[in-house]
């Protein structure tokens, strides 16, 4: 049986199907997360140095708490990546230790 032309091309067309543009969204969420911990790295080393303020310290106590809750927004968003929750782990650390040095500062 031979097929028309039209129809074997529309039935190539079909098997072979055209190739789609994907984002890669695990590396933008890689990036978004790997933005987030150098952000809580600086705060980190800010609310640690000596001369730093209470106000400073609490300061960057706050922001590096949002970012915390953040990154594990990201992390939850994606719970078949088992790399990510330790990096959760890690930043809630980071903002429960923060928490603490600007409490003690401003309670002197």
């Amino acid at each position: 049986m031979r097929l028309p032309c039209p129809l074997l091309l529309l039935v190539t067309l079909m098997l072979a199907g055209c190739p789609k543009r994907m984002e890669r969204v695990a590396g933008t969420d890689d990036a978004r997360i790997d933005a987030a911990e150098a952000r809580l790295e600086e705060l980190r080393l800010r609310a640690h140095e000596d001369e730093a303020s209470c106000p400073s310290r609490c300061d960057a106590s706050s922001e590096m708490c949002e970012l915390a809750d953040a990154l594990c927004s990201w992390v939850e968003s994606t719970p078949d990546r088992t790399d990510l929750p330790p990096r959760c782990v890690q930043a809630r650390e980071q903002c429960a230790q923060a928490t603490s040095r600007c409490t003690r500062c401003t309670e002197g």
